[in-house]
């Protein structure tokens, strides 16, 4: 039985050490320009999430005191609200022990 695989132990054109070497400097230098360009992306967006940033903190103190200001209205309301309820309940339990 004839394998097809060479029994010659001389090395392939294409994986000849002289045509490597170059072929693996130009895919290490394609590398470095895409991660040199994609590092530049990166400083970009961390520069645009820093100013993001210090705006969603105006935000949330903004929030914060909306929120402080609608717990106010709404406790004050609760407040009259019950003296209401009490002053009518007073005046109710008032009018039927006459």
């Amino acid at each position: 039985m004839t394998s097809r695989i060479p029994t010659t132990n001389a090395p392939r054109l294409s994986t000849a050490p002289s045509s490597i070497k170059p072929r693996q400097l130009s895919h290490l230098h394609a590398q470095l320009a895409q991660l040199s360009a994609n590092l530049a992306d990166l400083e970009n967006l961390l520069r645009m999430t820093s100013v993001q940033a210090e705006s969603v903190r105006g935000l949330g103190a903004f929030h914060g005191g909306l929120f402080m200001a609608a717990s106010k209205v709404l406790g004050e309301e609760t407040i009259a609200g019950s003296a209401a309820v009490a002053s009518s309940q007073q005046r109710s339990s008032g009018e039927s022990e006459t």
